[in-house]
């Protein structure tokens, strides 16, 4: 089967109808089209010509490292014993512990496990899922701890607080999370743009426009899609004018195309986005910062 014929990932087509499903749940992770991939088409003699534009990081994690994620293994155990291995366990254990306890009834202890997890353990993984944990949990406490977790040096655990801030009430935290448009990392830029866009709508315009010409291509893309909720003359021309620029990276110029053609009053209404938490598909598997694609 060519790449032609894979309905889920399409060659370049400026005339492929929009999926109304595609436009209301965000663009497509480029690295699920082959056509995407460096050296796609090149005829190399070795991997070692083959030029990586993305930084990209080889790892060396063990199996049991790599089902960290799998809470399946705490099910049925007590809050307490989850506790401890919160605390008291080794790496993969204070993983699992950190996402098992999300499904665990709120209470003070619980909450304030997590947040002590999420701002002080020494693993940058437990302290974003121990974020994502207090998103799903709730509460006043979960607030101030998230807010906490926000400034955390690690920007994947940031990019996750902002998820949880979103989660917990956008609305309140809008001050907070508008700071990340300004991060230094491309995560939390995008993040934050789409919590913003999902209480602010078309008030994000000038935002959004600026964002189609942010350094990070993820970045650019999400801005593009969101724009798509934009009726605005602005909105309409720099659409059409990212759609015409062969400079510009194929997924966003093919998100441009589809956003020329989505209803913009349709789009807000039926907007949810990437910080929607039902698009996960594993425990920990967030799809803003869980998968390779950011």
């Amino acid at each position: 089967m060519t790449d032609s014929d894979d309905p889920d990932c399409p060659s370049f087509d400026p005339d492929r109808p929009m999926d109304p499903e595609e436009a209301a749940e965000g663009p497509t992770d480029p690295r699920v089209h082959p056509e995407a991939s460096p050296g796609f088409d090149d005829d190399r003699e070795g991997l070692d010509e083959i030029e990586v534009s993305r930084d990209v990081t080889i790892g060396d994690a063990s199996k049991r490292e790599l089902s960290a994620s799998d809470v399946a293994p705490l099910v049925d155990e007590s809050v307490a014993t989850k506790l401890e291995a919160l605390t008291q366990g080794d790496l993969v254990e204070r993983r699992r512990a950190a996402l098992a306890l999300a499904e665990a009834d709120r209470s003070r202890p619980v909450v304030d496990a997590l947040v002590v997890a999420g701002r002080t353990d020494d693993d940058s993984e437990v302290r974003q899922f121990a974020v994502e944990a207090l998103g799903k949990l709730g509460g006043e406490r979960s607030e101030v701890g998230a807010l906490a977790i926000a400034d955390d040096d690690d920007p994947w655990v940031r990019a996750e607080a902002i998820v949880t801030l979103d989660r917990l009430d956008r609305v309140a935290h809008a001050e907070r999370i508008e700071d990340g448009l300004t991060d230094d990392h491309h995560a939390v830029r995008r993040n934050a743009a789409i919590s913003l866009f999902k209480h602010r709508g078309e008030a994000m315009c000038d935002t959004l426009l600026e964002q189609t010409e942010d350094p990070s291509e993820r970045v650019r893309e999400w801005a593009t899609h969101l724009l798509a909720g934009v009726d605005d003359d602005r909105a309409e021309s720099r659409l059409e004018e990212i759609a015409a620029d062969d400079t510009e990276c194929e997924i966003v110029r093919r998100t441009a195309v589809h956003a020329l053609q989505t209803d913009a009053g349709k789009f807000r209404r039926q907007f949810r986005g990437a910080l929607d938490e039902t698009t996960q598909k594993l425990p920990g598997e967030d799809p803003l910062n869980r998968q390779p694609e950011l």
